[in-house]
């Protein structure tokens, strides 16, 4: 486990040997992984002069003739652009480029499908940077360094550089078939193959697999690569058959599974407000770092003597969650990540506490319930102390994030995104899809009336008896705390809704219209009424303010999402097992929500090691389809995820902090000695989901050209 978690520290240190002397030139992918993996300081600490943004209006010194360009991307259109224009504005005399992306995979960008010796791409563009230096006696390298993966704790590994990958839809098959001739449409997206996607989404798949594949290499690891659902089958099947993979797998002394699971099976999980997890509120509430997807801002003003004042955030840098190498404060963001709400805070408030005493600083204990305002006056202890502020920077920023959580304003609105999420739940088993529905109406009508004047539109004939408060609110006290939600909560309660849509009973066609139409029709006049636009719903409408949303605009963005949300209850349909993430109730029980994550563990540590068909062993050539073939007529023991000591479950588009407590429960239930370590393209906060699934280019990711 140990060669995992370290793994990711090993392909910095490729970078950092490098960077001595050198100005270094890093887009915001890579600045993430780095992040995490030691940030800013352990570069300087290398010899790095300066570490600046990937940018054509950035530059080098006159007296600074080294530089270091660290890229997520293939070296060519944009990011190509992009090093020129640095280097013309520079005085560079030695150039050295690493790029994430593999020379096989620059090979593909080229059109060029035969195997080649060397690196030839990359001495290519060595010629081109010796071109734009203006001397061709001048030193260029370029070379591939996988630094795709941050150990964001002992069981966890998350991957900046593919956190926009995102499992595909059913809408994204017509996009797909749109170019296909009649007879070679696809039904399904169970039918596509790696060939028939975009140029784009292929060498993002190639790229990971390519890095997961180094991972294995460099522990010495023979995989065993399983699938649940149709983007994981796609990346199982690329690391499986992987070129470089064969002789690995030959000679290997450690044996691990590796299970990728599609997050699009279970979105009810993502967009959740479970309300039981510290790290996922934080994650919630605070702005998040610019450039980044996963870690926030720490507002760090309550450590100094400045002023609260405009323009104070340009002055103070912010503190930030990415404690996970800091000695002091690891244990204490472990803790955060996975246990409940309460012993997370009751475990900040201790640190804290003991941070305090150890500098002899007047600090009264006090018990009961741990206060945000609590919190913020024991961090406030640190001020004017340097040498203690230092000492306990990963335990305070922690603590500080812990307390402006606390003391949000947005809080309320969680609660109440949370309670109607339960009522939705509970309402689910018993109505249509077009009765819960209409359970919704009334809380975008409200948020309508809280954002201005004007007519709120009355629900179509066949619904209008929806008006009241949610069932299960009692005196509608949950109802009138709905005036708080804005659109990307509602936006989540479809989705919530949506993703849950094939277990409602079947209704009339024409009423889930009707119904759908209202509720388009209100969240239309809802973004209209908007005083300023949220980057998702910039990103929804294709408009940076209200001032150029028209009604036109905002209708025809209603429908694209309503388009997408369609398609949210089908995504389980071709399981045969795992098709149902719902347990209504009967009457005794209330409905309950079974994640995905908890099935799938419950299958592959059964004690009976039932073979899942959801659970799809991919094969890496001829020798398994033999044992495939042999299978007919003698006894041949079929790979399952729990033969090896080492189990690793990938979540492609996303984990929630609840999920990674989720897992350890399981895991530890079932008294398995396999070690389970997560992985995921990023670490998830309900708001991400309407983004990835609505303002996401899933079949052309960025990937520089």
């Amino acid at each position: 486990m140990e060669g995992f978690t370290s793994f990711p520290g090993l392909m910095w240190e490729k970078v950092l040997s490098k960077v001595k002397k050198a100005v270094v030139f890093m887009d915001d992918s890579c600045s993430e992984s780095l992040h995490w993996n030691g940030g800013a300081t352990s570069m300087l600490e290398a010899g790095a002069r300066n570490i600046k943004q990937f940018s054509s209006f950035e530059a080098g010194g006159e007296n600074e003739p080294k530089a270091v360009f660290v890229v997520s991307t293939v070296l060519k259109g944009r990011t190509a652009d992009v090093i020129k224009d640095i280097i013309s504005m520079s005085h560079f005399q030695y150039c050295v480029v690493f790029t994430a992306v593999p020379h096989s995979v620059h090979l593909l960008a080229n059109n060029v499908t035969a195997e080649l010796a060397g690196n030839p791409v990359f001495e290519q563009f060595e010629e081109k940077l010796c071109e734009w230096m203006g001397d061709m006696n001048y030193t260029a390298e370029v070379m591939h360094a996988p630094v795709v993966f941050a150990s964001l704790s002992q069981q966890f590994l998350l991957s900046p550089l593919f956190s926009q990958l995102f499992p595909l839809l059913s809408c994204d098959l017509e996009e797909i078939n749109r170019k296909r001739p009649e007879k070679r449409k696809f039904s399904s997206l169970l039918d596509v193959d790696m060939q028939s996607l975009p140029p784009e989404l292929q060498l993002h798949i190639k790229s990971l697999a390519s890095a997961l594949n180094t991972m294995f290499e460099c522990t010495s690891t023979r995989e065993e690569c399983f699938a649940v659902g149709p983007m994981s089958r796609l990346i199982a099947g690329e690391l499986a058959n992987h070129t470089q993979a064969k002789n690995r797998r030959k000679t290997a002394p450690n044996k691990a599974s590796i299970v990728f699971i599609d997050r699009t099976l279970d979105l009810t999980g993502a967009v959740g407000h479970h309300g039981d997890n510290l790290v996922e509120k934080i994650l919630s509430a605070l702005p998040t770092l610019p450039g980044h997807a996963t870690d926030i801002q720490v507002d760090m003003l309550d450590l100094t003597n400045l002023q609260r004042c405009p323009g104070i955030e340009d002055v103070l840098a912010p503190g930030c969650l990415a404690q996970n190498q800091s000695s002091g404060a690891r244990p204490l963001w472990e803790t955060m990540l996975v246990a409940k709400q309460k012993e997370a805070v009751m475990e900040v408030r201790r640190q804290l506490v003991e941070a305090a005493s150890k500098e002899n600083l007047p600090i009264k204990m006090s018990l009961g319930r741990v206060t945000g305002e609590q919190l913020s006056s024991y961090a406030r202890l640190f001020k004017g102390h340097v040498e203690a502020v230092e000492t306990h920077a990963g335990v305070l920023q922690l603590a500080l994030a812990t307390a402006q959580t606390l003391c949000h304003p947005t809080l309320p609105r969680w609660d109440a995104s949370l309670a109607f999420q339960r009522l939705l739940l509970q309402a689910l088993g018993d109505s249509d899809l077009a009765a819960v529905l209409r359970q919704v109406l009334p809380l975008i009508r409200e948020a309508c009336v809280s954002e201005g004047p004007g007519p709120v539109p009355e629900a179509s004939s066949g619904s209008t008896s929806t008006s009241s408060p949610a069932p299960g609110s009692g005196s509608g006290e949950a109802a009138s705390s709905s005036s708080s939600l804005g659109p990307e909560e509602l936006l989540g309660l479809l989705v919530f809704l949506y993703s849950l849509s094939e277990e409602a009973q079947a209704g009339e066609e024409e009423e889930l219209e009707k119904v759908e139409m209202d509720v388009m029709g209100a969240l239309t006049l809802l973004l209209t009424r908007q005083k300023q636009l949220s980057p998702l719903m910039q990103n929804i409408t294709g408009v940076s303010g209200p001032e150029e949303l028209t009604m036109e605009r905002a209708h025809t963005a209603v429908e694209d999402v309503f388009d997408t949300l369609t398609t949210l209850g089908h995504s389980r349909q071709h399981l045969k097992e795992l098709n149902s993430v719902y347990t209504p109730s009967d009457g005794v029980h209330q409905a309950t929500y079974r994640p995905l994550l908890k099935q799938v563990l419950d299958e592959i540590f059964h004690p009976d090691r039932p073979e899942c068909p959801d659970i799809e062993h991919t094969s890496s050539g001829l020798t398994d389809l033999l044992k495939t073939g042999f299978s007919m007529f003698m006894k041949v023991n079929r790979p399952h995820p729990s033969d090896h000591p080492l189990l690793f479950l990938f979540l492609v588009g996303g984990v929630t902090p609840s999920e990674l407590r989720l897992i350890r429960d399981t895991v530890s239930a079932h008294k398995t000695a396999t070690q389970v370590l997560v992985m995921s393209t990023r670490l998830l906060r309900p708001a991400d989901v309407p983004q990835l699934l609505f303002a996401t280019q899933r079949l052309e990711p960025d990937i520089g050209v």
